[in-house]
């Protein structure tokens, strides 16, 4: 599926962060050298950390009732670590205190950071044990992850997620390369829509994915590197060896502040949707040390 010469850049990777503490050091360089990052963990190694956290129900802020009434006990408890590495992540990239954040929510159901004049876009998504954050000082970010065995065929019909050139290559495969490609498709299209802000609105079979000559993933039919289209990088990487993470990034042009002010205003994101869980279905420049926790009476210093 991949062609040969292909190979991913090593600052693309996700980077696997084992609790609170971190470390957080190697956020901070992906930031200052690509201008984003993503990270991974699993919710249980952070969840006694979290649950014993006495600044808790602070730092969960306006999600506190619905960590309360989130049920059964498991997703309460995914809930809330997703949400502490969330804001770990996002202080990371801002360099401050995790408790001089604030978390809100774009009209469709993204994370959104607030406070501590950040200027940052986030992106969370989660299945199984493993979730995975996004954080871009350089423009609109969308993540994805997805069971590396997941059979997508059978949940989503191709001819609902894919365009009928993504049909016909897929036609030509043969069964098993035929699945990894749909579930590739299927992991590159939602972190696409969730860097859009479109979320499950806009139909999958809308938009199609393609590699070029360097077998990169590229919209089909967009302009490459050096037009308008070729701003948006697309990645996926396994994880574990039991996950897919999918990445869409596209680099903004530098805007005076008052402008960024203004774009941020008048709403970026598109029109309201509640905030959904999005698990296991398919509906469903710095450089920084570790955020340090509220409670704990500890400082920060850049380097």
């Amino acid at each position: 599926m991949v062609p040969a010469r292909y190979r991913p850049d090593p600052l693309d990777a996700p980077l696997y962060v084992a609790g609170p503490e971190g470390p957080w050091d190697e956020v901070g360089d992906r930031l200052e050298d690509a201008g984003r990052a993503l990270v991974c963990t699993t919710w249980g190694q952070w969840l006694a950390a979290v649950l014993l956290d006495p600044a808790l129900r602070p730092l969960l802020g306006s999600d506190w009732p619905r960590y309360r009434q989130t049920a059964p006990a498991a997703g309460r408890m995914r809930f809330a670590v997703s949400r502490f590495v969330v804001r770990h992540s996002a202080a990371a990239a801002l360099n401050v205190p995790v408790d001089g954040l604030e978390l809100g929510y774009a009209p469709d159901g993204q994370p959104l950071v607030r406070g501590a004049g950040a200027d940052l876009e986030v992106s969370l998504a989660h299945t199984g044990e493993l979730i995975v954050v996004g954080v871009s000082r350089t423009g609109p970010i969308g993540v994805d992850v997805q069971d590396a065995d997941r059979d997508v065929s059978f949940d989503v019909p191709p001819g609902q997620l894919c365009t009928a050139q993504e049909r016909v290559a897929l036609a030509a495969l043969p069964e098993g390369e035929r699945r990894a490609r749909l579930l590739w498709l299927w992991t590159l299209k939602e972190a696409y829509a969730r860097a859009l802000g479109h979320g499950l609105r806009r139909a999958p079979s809308t938009v199609g994915f393609d590699r070029d000559e360097r077998g990169r993933a590229v919209l089909a039919g967009a302009p490459r590197e050096g037009d308008a289209g070729g701003a948006w990088t697309f990645t996926t990487h396994p994880v574990q060896g039991r996950y897919l993470v999918g990445a869409a990034h596209r680099r903004r042009s530098v805007l005076p502040a008052a402008d960024r002010k203004a774009q941020v205003d008048s709403g970026s994101r598109s029109a309201a949707a509640p905030l959904e869980e999005r698990g296991d279905g398919p509906a469903a420049p710095l450089r920084l040390l570790r955020p340090v926790t509220s409670g704990r009476g500890e400082g920060r210093r850049t380097r």
